[in-house]
């Protein structure tokens, strides 16, 4: 059903495509964790363009294509003619034709998009600073990990800023029919755009997704409690000011008492602990956490494999 698409936003993934690949990582993390050869592409090549830094993005995709019997160029924007101005359009073109698909990590969305208007081989969107949709569907496979496969019957709260990870999180809820409450600070909701269209996914799924500027309010009766930095990459000359209008939104002991009693906790990484989560809730939740972070390495080997191969 995927092969030879783009995976640019959860958006654009039907429900059943979203299930294809949570099922599909699952099934490629018994086969790692089983010693089981998985050599789904087996002579293909990813090149991986980085304008952003990394240390999950690259070692999961490149360790997760090595897996897969394939190769990864790791290409930074001082190894691509990008970097002296070539157009999109043109490196899209040339890469396609040495290429069976491209993963980008980079700053706007709309460079993702235009590079897979004109690449035809799948490109992947290792993040942006408008979404990050291979982490959401890392996160889902947790979610279904330690909470079971029944979405609907889950609450899900994200407390903190309203960033890439908040509007893929609307995105993945309205696909598999979660509740998800967001709270922000008024002046930093998720994107208005992505809000409308999750809400119009939403109609499909009966996903029930709202936002709050109280964050205890977001987490009484969650499952689950999703954070982030309350400063991206791109963002660290906000960070003293940041710090003072997102305090209230830490994730710490006092919020999590509003949670359900077995309510787990999400963070993507890297973690500033003592900002937007405490040193011990994060070691409370170290094995989700980085049950989490591993998970990054079979979504991402079932976004591959599903989309460069024939599977």
């Amino acid at each position: 059903m995927l092969n030879g698409k783009d995976l640019l936003s959860i958006h654009d993934l039907s429900a059943d495509e979203v299930y294809e690949i949570l099922d599909c990582a699952a099934k490629l993390k018994i086969m790692q964790k089983s010693g089981v050869e998985h050599k789904l592409l087996s002579g293909k090549t990813l090149g991986m363009i980085f304008e952003k830094s990394s240390t999950r993005t690259r070692v999961s995709f490149e360790v997760g294509i090595f897996q897969l019997g394939g190769t990864g160029l790791f290409l930074s924007s001082k190894d691509l003619q990008l970097g002296r101005g070539e157009p999109i359009k043109d490196t899209a073109r040339v890469l396609a034709r040495y290429l069976d698909g491209i993963m980008i990590r980079t700053f706007e969305q709309s460079k993702v998009e235009e590079l897979a208007k004109y690449a035809d081989i799948p490109v992947i969107n290792g993040l942006t600073d408008l979404l990050h949709p291979c982490q959401v569907l890392t996160d889902l496979l947790t979610i279904r990990e330690h909470k079971g496969k029944n979405f609907r019957a889950l609450k899900m709260a994200y407390v903190g800023d309203g960033n890439n990870m908040t509007n893929s999180y609307l995105y993945g809820a309205a696909k598999v029919g979660m509740t998800l409450n967001v709270a922000t600070p008024e002046n930093y909701k998720p994107n208005q755009k992505v809000f409308e269209n999750a809400l119009s996914d939403a109609e499909e799924t009966g996903a029930k997704l709202s936002w709050t500027q109280d964050p205890i309010e977001a987490v009484r009766d969650a499952d689950i409690i999703a954070t982030d930095t309350w400063a991206s990459m791109g963002q660290e000359a906000e960070h003293d000011a940041r710090k003072k209008i997102f305090a209230p939104y830490q994730v710490n002991k006092n919020l999590l008492s509003h949670a359900s009693k077995n309510a787990i906790v999400l963070h993507c990484l890297p973690a500033y602990r003592g900002e937007e989560i405490t040193d011990d809730v994060l070691e409370d939740n170290a094995h989700v956490i980085f049950d989490e972070a591993e998970n990054r390495l079979h979504t991402q080997k079932a976004v591959m494999a599903l989309t460069m191969g024939t599977i």
